[in-house]
């Protein structure tokens, strides 16, 4: 197989609690996160050598800067896969075998849905199917670890309990095929501000990440919306109120509960029914530029036949 198409799915935080900080500066979390079926499409080709990345979304860096870039080689010297080519004398040497990837963005960048760790897993899922590495996902993971902390639970996908710093994950049962309307502002939210201006100490509402647990597991949608809380939200809000009022705008047409994805600016609303949730995305995406109709799914990358 010489090229492959991956779709990689966006994700969202039925909760998110910060624990503790520790030395490094990096908070500890406490949330479940959820694969939902937006995603961008990426198509890994091999090249003799070198990593290029191209991308349709001009705002995208396309060099060592992308995290695409990194997985790519963190996976190629992880596995110490080299070709051997000659130069002009003749003096066989080594190097990297390469890779092109390409990337068709679906997913709003910087908006808390993990659009980058998504390319990234598929990127190391695609480059372990073409080179026949036969790695398996806690093997993955550890090399996406390396490129982000959000990347493991992209690899893992579905509904997992996130611990640690996003990277100790715990597989929870299905809570796939609920319908949800995502909606994106018009403006981006600083992840690295957002955490330096959380405060451990403020009085907040935390989730109860047990109660929720048990309604994900008898798939209790009402109760899962009730119980949905992200702690960022005491941040971001306070800067940025539209996120509140996109919260009460997504309730008012009939979501069970609403609350932000990540450190936003995203804003989600579970449903019922596909029937509710597409009467309410018909009415409000008169008035909100990105918006999605979509789906909580099983998640981790799929593939198709070689193309």
């Amino acid at each position: 197989m010489e090229r492959i198409k991956l779709q990689a799915h966006a994700k969202i935080n039925l909760s998110l609690d910060v624990t503790g900080k520790l030395e490094n500066g990096y908070h500890t979390l406490q949330m479940i996160m959820q694969t939902i079926s937006l995603c961008d499409e990426v198509i890994l080709e091999k090249a003799q050598d070198g990593i290029e990345i191209l991308c349709d979304d001009p705002s995208l860096p396309c060099d060592e800067r992308n995290i695409c870039h990194r997985a790519a080689k963190e996976f190629f010297e992880k596995n110490h896969i080299k070709a051997f080519t000659r130069d002009t004398d003749s003096k066989t040497h080594q190097q990297y075998t390469g890779v092109r990837i390409k990337i068709k963005k679906r997913i709003p960048v910087g908006a808390g849905l993990a659009g980058g760790s998504s390319n990234a897993a598929a990127v190391l899922k695609g480059l372990n199917i073409l080179y026949g590495t036969n790695l398996n996902l806690h093997e993955l993971a550890e090399i996406g670890l390396k490129c982000g902390a959000d990347v493991p639970f992209c690899l893992y996908g579905g509904t997992c309990l996130a611990e640690g710093i996003g990277e100790k994950l715990t597989r929870l049962p299905s809570f796939a095929d609920i319908s949800v309307v995502l909606i994106v502002p018009e403006f981006s939210v600083s992840t690295e501000w957002v955490y330096k201006n959380y405060s451990l100490e403020d009085y907040k509402k935390h989730p109860d990440t047990k109660t929720l647990i048990t309604a994900i597991n008898s798939k209790d949608i009402e109760k899962v919306a009730r119980e949905m809380v992200n702690v960022l939200e005491s941040v971001t809000t306070v800067r940025y109120p539209e996120i509140n009022e996109i919260k009460y705008t997504l309730k008012s047409c009939g979501a069970l509960g609403s609350v932000m994805s990540g450190s936003g600016p995203s804003v989600f609303g579970l449903f019922e029914n596909i029937e509710k949730a597409r009467a309410a995305f018909d009415d409000l995406q008169k008035y909100y530029k990105q918006i999605y109709l979509v789906s909580t799914t099983d998640g981790g990358e799929t593939y198709g036949e070689n193309i």
